[in-house]
């Protein structure tokens, strides 16, 4: 049996793959096969036969015939399936373009905020102060929830204190019907007590992605307030809650970026390896983080993983390029388009 999962990261569903390996195997003249003569072969309808023909000519599998004015002939596999392999590559780059600016323009504009006086109430926003009084702010967002509650977790492995805390929030509200969307990072796959949390969740409705690299921890309740860390180096100067559009909605924004980039908690990341290069995400991630100057624990930091995890797996990546140095493995990626 054919596996199609392929094909439909193509954007081919079944019924648009059957009309389009149907009018490959017409020859040259499959492009004048009619509607109802396409659709008596495939046991569907012609309205569907249609929508297929729309869908690929949309692909660019099927273009205008030269031959025959008004009809359609079908690209080779070859040629149409390159062609859109690069549309997404191109659009993959684009989206991680505009995730970068995302990133940069929350952070300017958090940090605006942050120099604002610890007083509630000021321009639709709050400093809050402390552990005891993050977690009374959440606790009471949480019970006014009734829509979707977005949240990054950055940082790998969850202390048990933040799971412990989370959990009873998170039940109730699953309870209700609210949608919990969760991005983790990749690295917390590996936290047996992060993980089991995370599988929780999904088990009870919630939906839970991770990726190598996160933006900075934030909740999102209702797309309407948002709770961040006012610096997320140094979180003893507490977290930021507004309500402020000018800040919640480049934070939706930055959060939609990301869960699109990102893999759902059951999908093994293995499967998204490129088949050239065997390169994972994460490994993709640390190469370009140390290409750029940044030292080995920052780096760590960034992926949410040890020192020593990061250590291991250059000495690995070191190995695979055969390269005695840091500058010459840098060299070797980028020859290879690892980075």
């Amino acid at each position: 049996m054919q596996d199609t999962r392929g094909l439909e990261l193509l954007g081919l569903g079944t019924d648009q793959e059957a009309v389009y390996r149907s009018l490959l195997n017409s020859g040259p003249d499959g492009g004048t096969v009619g509607v109802d003569r396409l659709a008596a072969r495939l046991g569907i309808t012609e309205s569907r036969v249609r929508e297929c023909l729309d869908d690929l000519v949309d692909l660019e599998l099927l273009r205008p015939s030269r031959d025959v004015p008004g009809m359609l002939r079908a690209v080779s596999p070859e040629t149409g399936f390159d062609s859109i392999l690069r549309r997404q590559e191109a659009e993959l780059l684009r989206r991680q373009q505009e995730l970068a600016r995302s990133k940069e323009a929350v952070a300017r504009t958090v940090a605006a905020y942050a120099a604002d006086r610890p007083t509630a109430g000021v321009d639709g926003a709050e400093r809050l102060v402390g552990l005891d009084a993050i977690q009374s702010r959440l606790e009471r967002l949480a019970r006014d929830l009734t829509d979707e509650c977005c949240s990054i977790e950055p940082g790998g492995a969850q202390s048990p204190a933040s799971l412990a805390a989370a959990r009873p929030l998170d039940e109730r509200a699953l309870a209700r019907g609210v949608a919990l969307r969760t991005i983790y990072q990749d690295s917390a796959r590996n936290d047996p007590a992060t993980f089991a949390y995370a599988r929780w969740h999904t088990e009870n409705g919630g939906q839970v992605r991770t990726c190598p690299e996160t933006p900075p921890r934030m909740l999102v309740f209702d797309r309407r307030v948002a709770v961040v860390p006012i610096d997320p180096a140094n979180t003893r100067l507490g977290a930021l809650c507004t309500s402020a559009p000018g800040i919640v909605t480049p934070l939706l924004a930055l959060f939609e970026q990301t869960w699109e980039m990102a893999v759902p908690l059951g999908a093994d990341r293995r499967a998204d390896q490129a088949a050239t290069d065997g390169l994972s995400p994460t490994e993709r991630a640390l190469l370009k983080l140390l290409a750029s100057g940044m030292t080995d624990e920052a780096a760590g930091k960034r992926l949410g993983v040890s020192l020593r995890t990061v250590r291991r797996q250059m000495a690995a990546l070191m190995e695979r390029l055969d390269a005695t140095s840091r500058f010459e493995a840098g060299l070797k990626a980028a020859q290879r388009g690892w980075i």
